[in-house]
């Protein structure tokens, strides 16, 4: 099945910009990024920004915005069958440089898992200064480590919005 990306989440002055590979089955069929309610992402957010919790997508997406955080996809549109990134066939990536020249304070990627990091280093070629960094997936698929372990790996990203 043909599948497409969703729109960016983000402002002009986001600082930090988050990386999937594609939205899941669930992510789809409820429109929202980390759809599923399983995927620790949304919980790995709040927690790291000590914000209590809310399931409200809109409040999600302002935590966010709030935070100098842009959240997009690397890939536009792939055929895949299922949720999985191993399934994905004939991707074609999402435009980056246009993307980061409308968002100049970007120095930092970050990778929700190596499907997206892999994808990302295969197609784009950055004509813009960004630090790359990978972290763990926060996928249910991706059980190989706690929630405590992938929240520990995932703080990182906070003292980029104390500069």
């Amino acid at each position: 099945m043909k599948i497409y990306s969703f729109p960016p989440i983000s402002h002009s002055n986001a600082q930090i910009l988050i990386l999937g590979t594609m939205p899941s089955e669930q992510s789809l069929a409820v429109n929202q990024y980390y759809g599923h309610p399983r995927n620790a992402f949304w919980k790995i957010i709040f927690t790291v920004f000590d914000t209590p919790f809310s399931n409200d997508y809109e409040i999600k997406k302002s935590l966010l915005l709030e935070n100098n955080i842009a959240l997009w996809d690397v890939l536009e549109v792939c055929l895949r069958e299922g949720s999985l990134d191993s399934a994905i066939e004939q991707e074609v990536p999402n435009d980056f440089n246009t993307f980061l020249k409308a968002h100049p304070n970007i120095r930092h990627i970050y990778f929700n898992g190596q499907k997206a990091a892999a994808y990302f280093k295969r197609y784009i070629k950055l004509e813009h200064d960004c630090h790359l960094t990978t972290l763990p997936s926060t996928s249910p698929a991706h059980a190989g480590k706690s929630f405590d372990a992938k929240l520990k790996e995932w703080s990182i990203i906070k003292p980029e919005f104390l500069l």
